[in-house]
């Protein structure tokens, strides 16, 4: 395994976050106590999961299982870079979510118990709260930080302004504010390459891609098609005839690199400025292993630009959209 460091830190990430979205509702809580060992085994350090986590089974549950594993010692909880996230509302409380002073006390809090840990190492805000002023933000994490709860903070889902404006705020505090920012990003979806890229790398922030598979589009889609193994998903069956004709020259030029489209995916991202290591949010042992595959996998100039020819990015703004 790889690593790197995040953003401007001295902390060392494994270049694979391994996901916990899945955990729980899709994947049993033994399987994922399995993929977890297995992703340590492998040199993976870097877990990313979030209070709201739990879909079926009730918010806050995926965290009770990474709980739980911690809880099993053998070095699980520090061999473990543990990212979580909060903003989304826990309960119907109109306190109980985004990012006010009172909800990040207690939110942390909860997150801690149900982690089974004394501190979080990169604590996120999952989504920008336009409603609270980041002096009030910046004073509440300050305080978890001298308690001793938090190591890191970081962003996801920002806007490039929102990185500008609340790097400067922590900046006039003398604090050191966000050290990274996750934002969807893949071959498919690029419209982080306008703006929000060049934030974090002018900032300092490394870039945490989720959603680097496309919900399955850049995984070998049309293959599964043809085999019967795709599963059904109308919501994607639009996305997938759009780009059906991108899709097809994408599978045969991963065939013809010898990858499986999602090791290409995967390692495209790693070849990216400011990435410093995309999610991967396996359900089984195997889709583990392609992400792990992936950091292996070097694309020369050609084969970079080929893929920008399949699917085209962006130019840093303005000139993205002006002359």
């Amino acid at each position: 395994m790889e690593y790197a460091h995040l953003g401007r830190t001295g902390l060392r990430v494994s270049r694979v976050v391994l996901g916990t979205m899945n955990f729980g509702p899709q994947t049993s809580e033994p399987d994922s106590h399995a993929i977890m060992d297995a992703a340590h085994a492998q040199g993976v350090n870097f877990f990313d999961t979030a209070n709201v986590y739990g879909q079926t089974l009730g918010r806050g549950a995926t965290e009770e299982i990474v709980g739980r594993f911690f809880a099993q010692g053998g070095g699980r909880r520090e061999k473990t870079v543990l990212a979580t996230k909060l903003y989304g509302d826990m309960t119907d409380y109109p306190n109980d979510g985004k990012l006010s002073a009172l909800n990040i006390r207690r939110a942390l809090d909860a997150s801690l118990t149900r982690l089974q840990t004394d501190y979080i190492d990169l604590y996120q805000f999952h989504h920008i709260d336009r409603a609270t002023p980041w002096e009030e933000i910046w004073q509440a994490i300050e305080v978890a930080v001298q308690q001793g709860k938090i190591l890191y903070t970081g962003s996801s889902n920002f806007a490039g302004w929102h990185i500008a404006q609340a790097q400067e705020a922590a900046k006039a505090r003398h604090f050191t504010g966000l050290v990274s920012e996750q934002s969807i990003y893949n071959l498919i979806v690029r419209d982080v390459e306008r703006e929000v890229l060049p934030a974090a790398q002018a900032y300092g922030l490394g870039v945490i891609p989720w959603s680097p598979l496309q919900g399955g589009l850049l995984a070998g889609v049309l293959d599964k098609e043809a085999d019967g193994s795709r599963r059904r998903d109308d919501r994607a069956a639009e996305a997938l005839e759009k780009l059906r004709p991108q899709l097809e020259q994408y599978e045969a030029f991963a065939a013809e690199l010898g990858h499986s489209p999602a090791e290409l995916a995967l390692a495209w991202l790693l070849h990216q400025p400011a990435v410093t290591a995309p999610i991967t949010g396996p359900r089984t042992m195997n889709q583990l292993d392609t992400a792990i595959a992936s950091v292996d996998i070097t694309l020369d100039a050609d084969a970079l630009a080929r893929l920008d020819e399949i699917f085209p990015g962006h130019k840093t703004a303005p000139e993205d959209y002006a002359w």
